[in-house]
This record gives C-alpha cells, structure tokens and sequence, in this order.
C-alpha cells in the first residue's frame, strides 16, 4: 500500500483537471506516472482505445464532474454501487473509479512486457456502466482518522503478539525509505485536495506498509500452519481500515464539493 493505487492517481489528478487546477499535459503525466502508457477503452463514442488527455477530455463532454475511487478486496466492495458485472471487474483488478455525473466506472487492465529491470507497463482503462448510488462503505475523513489512530495500535500489538514485529533490516530500511519519501515533501496528492486528505493518505500508506512487512517477512516465529493463519486473521482488520482509509482520502475533493 506503500505505492499509490493507479485508480488513485487516476481519480485525484482526474479531479484536479476537472476542477481546472491542472493542465491536461500535467495531470496525464502524473497519472501514468512510471508507467510507460495509459489508454482509455470502450468510451461511450470513441471506436477504439484513445489516449489518456482525450479520454478524460470525453469524460467531461459526457457529463463526469468528479471522481471516486474504489478499492474492493473478497468479501468487502469498498466504494462500489453496481451493477454486479462492473463489481467483478473491479475486484479481480482490486481497484477503479467511479465517475460523479455520469453512470460510468473505469477498471484498469495492466499488462507488462520486456527483461527485468525494464519492464515496460502499459494500462488500459475498461469505461464500463456503473449503477448511480451511494458507495459501499467508505468513511468520513474524520472517521478514517480515529480508525487509522487505532490501527496502528493494534497492529504493534497484534504482530508483536505473533512473533512477525515490524523490525529487522528489511523493515528499518523500508521504513526509513517510506520516511525519506515524506521529508523530500513529495505531493502526495493533487491540488485541491484538504490538508486533512494528505495527513489521512500518508497515515494510511504507512498502516498499509506495516501489514505488507508482516507478510513479506516470511513465517518469522510463526511455523504452525494454525499460527500463520492467526496472523492472517489478526492483520485483516487492520488492512481493511487502511483501504477505507485510502479510499476516503481519495474521495475527500468529491465529497467535500458535494457537502458544498
């Protein structure tokens, strides 16, 4: 979770263009990012695939004045409405967003080619029909901060517990990058989303990485088949707030302009 979803660059520079605070030029580069193209497929209009700037330029000729993000794991459709064939799609790809003033979702589809350490990344944005109602379970800014506060409680608690702490040298070092990346003030997202947006989201990629370490570092001093699934069970409440988390920061421009 330490790196931004591609349905979150999407949504928060998508925002900020259509909120005319970013150029086309500079909001596509910030959504492709490291990836060496993003197309736009099955626009309601368009033939074929188009690139990145002309397809959020037809979002907005089709009525789309904001963007939401989802971020749906088994079992839990975070920020999705419908209908269930868009549901589907967005849970094998874990992420989309979910266009404000017109019915329509965009799923990513990525496919990778060439050597390691050259892999070049192409991302194909399926517009797909969405059902128009109110997001699964995603928290106010205010409600994902106190959930945040306590998850990272737990956390150092439950790992601590199951022998898989956050320490070592893989860890210190991942986190010291993590800390690193937030000193270097890097913009964590678009303009005009709230301060409060910006301290929930980094809050958030830090949960998110804490969890990731745990599973990464292998069975630690867990070796039972019963342990490692204790530790599964414990961090899963802990990842599910992270993305609520992730998912409200997203929609904080949204739903701010919404409360007016």
């Amino acid at each position: 979770m330490l790196v931004e979803p591609r349905s979150g660059r999407l949504a928060a520079w998508g925002n900020a263009l259509l909120a005319g605070l970013v150029s086309p030029d500079d909001a596509a580069l910030s959504i492709v990012g490291a990836d060496a193209v993003h197309r736009v497929a099955e626009l309601p209009g368009e033939s074929g695939p188009v690139g990145l700037t002309l397809g959020l330029g037809r979002l907005r000729a089709l009525g789309v004045t904001g963007l939401r993000v989802a971020l749906p794991a088994p079992g839990h459709p975070l920020g999705l409405s419908g209908p269930p064939e868009f549901n589907a799609r967005a849970l094998d790809a874990e992420e989309a967003v979910v266009a404000v003033g017109a019915a329509l979702g965009l799923v990513p589809e990525v496919s990778e080619a060439g050597p390691s350490g050259d892999v070049h990344v192409e991302v194909v944005w399926h517009c797909l029909p969405v059902r128009e109602a109110v997001p699964a379970d995603v928290p106010s800014l205010g409600e994902a901060e106190r959930e945040l506060a306590e998850a990272l409680r737990e956390a150092a608690v439950v790992l601590t517990r199951l022998d898989v702490a956050a320490s070592g040298p893989v860890a210190e070092a991942a986190m010291s990058a993590y800390r690193a990346r937030a000193e270097a003030g890097r913009e964590v997202l678009a303009p005009g989303y709230p301060p409060r947006a910006v301290r929930v989201l980094s809050l958030a990629q830090r949960v998110g990485l804490l969890v990731s370490l745990a599973y990464e570092r292998g069975h630690g001093g867990a070796v039972a088949a019963s342990e490692m699934a204790a530790r599964a069970e414990a961090l899963r409440p802990v990842e599910r707030v992270a993305r609520r988390a992730q998912v409200a920061a997203y929609n904080a421009y949204v739903e701010g302009r919404e409360r007016g």
